[in-house]
């Protein structure tokens, strides 16, 4: 099969106007999400003391480098017409798997007590475990075509519910090797940026890459956009969504084993609605619910939107249930705005 194309189906827009090129209606989704987060970045500003800020900046960013993290892949999955609402357990399982692994063998009781792996070997077991939950996903969504929203949050209850079991409930922080904590607190190149934040970076560029420029990016777009006519060109609709559920497990696991190695213990609640805070940020950065239309730009800046209203709502001392009802608001409010940019501009 032979790809010519490189812009994927619905990203294109109509391509010529009056004065030459016609932006497409992906780029103008990511400019006015973009906008609207220096907006809300500015009236925040305004609102909260001390909020303009260079260190506050910062940390928008730094603070939520592991929602941004899960939210690639959320992003590639909803692009392609499918849910993860899996991550948050997986968060939680591949964290307390890791300091179970890596647990001495003599402890004084049963929380402290583990198998005694070499630390880089107890990583190795926690991200498999991670990478199972995944083929689970891609188990049930390809080869028996179930719903993924249904899958995905059985798949999340699984994954947690291992992680309680596991940890009786509570955590596992104690009886671990000196180098369980380095990588979740080590900085790069003698900065202040942690290794966690450096990694989202990456991430953050690989996939922007992946997204634009390989053809691994162009399939998740056709198949999300119209995936009758994909199976019809050749496309293996299967194993590509497959490819979606580990990739997007494996960045779970990473980012579960990460903070189990920044807080030092092994929590069967950590990553708890992280899985939603994924999806808004993605539905705020306007990836379509339908499948076939998104970027991981856009889901960028919807993350900073989030971090935004979470951090002005602190900042006023409103209590966590406003959050949750500013959180609300926000994402309707985007989707709204982004319908009604769209069908105004097309018009």
């Amino acid at each position: 099969m032979t790809i010519t194309d490189s812009t994927p189906p619905l990203s294109k827009g109509r391509t010529l106007s009056e004065g030459g090129r016609r932006m497409s209606d992906e780029t103008f989704i990511m400019l006015l999400v973009g906008g609207v987060a220096v907006g809300l970045f500015l009236i925040a500003s305004v609102m909260v003391p001390n909020f303009f800020q260079l260190l506050n900046m910062l940390n928008l960013v730094t603070n939520n480098w592991a929602v941004i993290s899960l939210g690639v892949g959320v992003t590639f999955l909803l692009v392609s017409g499918n849910f993860d609402l899996s991550v948050g357990g997986i968060v939680a399982l591949s964290g307390v798997l890791a300091v179970w692994f890596a647990q001495s063998p003599d402890g004084a009781n049963s929380l402290s007590t583990g198998l005694g792996l070499p630390y880089w070997l107890a990583v190795l077991g926690a991200f498999f475990g991670a990478l199972a939950i995944g083929a689970m996903n891609a188990l049930f969504v390809v080869r028996f075509s179930i719903p993924s929203i249904i899958v995905t949050l059985g798949t999340m209850m699984v994954a947690r519910g291992i992680a309680q079991v596991i940890t009786q409930g509570s955590q596992r922080n104690t009886n671990l090797p000196d180098a369980f904590g380095v990588l979740g607190n080590m900085t790069v190149f003698g900065t202040w940026v942690k290794l966690p934040v450096f990694l989202m970076v990456v991430l953050l560029v690989v996939a922007i890459f992946i997204e634009r420029k390989a053809v691994f990016g162009r399939l998740t777009f056709w198949i999300g956009s119209n995936p009758i006519a994909a199976n019809l060109s050749g496309i293996d609709k299967g194993k590509h969504v497959t490819y979606l559920y580990l990739f997007s497990s494996a960045i779970a696991g990473v980012v579960g084993i990460l903070l189990a190695s920044e807080f030092k213990s092994g929590y069967s609640n950590r990553g708890t609605l992280m899985e939603f805070d994924a999806l808004v940020i993605a539905l705020l950065g306007g990836v379509a619910i339908a499948g076939g239309f998104g970027s991981v730009v856009g889901m960028f800046f919807g993350a900073i939107i989030l971090a935004v209203v979470t951090s002005a709502a602190t900042g006023l001392v409103l209590s966590p249930d406003w959050q949750y009802i500013l959180k609300a608001i926000a994402v309707f409010l985007a989707i709204m705005t982004q319908t009604w940019a769209l069908a105004r501009r097309n018009r």
